[in-house]
């Protein structure tokens, strides 16, 4: 129930982007998406940016509507927090980082926290043709009641948006 719900909500909200999304596998129980992207910046560059995160995440996929409240400390143990005030929330824990090259993080972000669903997400990051190829890998999965295959079309059109917001930042000189 949740879980279809939530899909209606994310569909009715006219998700456009234009990165090149994929959801590898789906189960009842869990599903794998990923999402590709190329940048004319190095690798290191890309690293750079994607720590900025407050900078390019889409405010409307945050807790309190403002993504300047996003931190991301990209080293094991970092946190992928939104802290406004006393309001706080810890969407994903860094378990790996190998600079310009894989960012790893474990969690359940936005609704899936609260359903008990947790997830691997991957911030893959590799040279290619005089600039770099960003992958962003997430799978997620657990117990809940809701069929979670209803769910990976969602997470994937979200994820790709959210790749999309720091592709173009980092074009942009971010």
């Amino acid at each position: 129930m949740i879980a279809r719900r939530w899909a209606a909500m994310l569909l009715a909200g006219g998700l456009a982007v234009s990165a090149q999304a994929a959801v590898k596998d789906q189960a009842a129980n869990g599903f794998t998406v990923e999402n590709s992207q190329w940048v004319p910046v190095t690798p290191e560059a890309a690293w750079k940016g994607l720590a900025e995160i407050g900078q390019w995440w889409p405010k409307d996929h945050t807790w309190w509507g403002d993504a300047s409240r996003l931190s991301l400390e990209p080293r094991a143990g970092g946190c992928f927090c939104e802290i406004d005030g006393l309001r706080q929330a810890r969407h994903m824990t860094v378990v790996f980082a190998e600079p310009g090259k894989l960012l790893r993080l474990t969690g359940g972000l936005g609704p899936l926290q609260g359903m008990g669903l947790s997830g691997a997400m991957e911030w893959r990051l590799a040279e290619e043709n005089g600039g770099t190829r960003i992958t962003l890998w997430y799978r997620a999965g657990g117990y809940t009641p809701d069929d979670l295959r209803t769910l990976a079309p969602v997470v994937d059109r979200v994820q790709a948006q959210q790749l999309a917001g720091l592709a173009e930042y980092l074009r942009k000189g971010g």
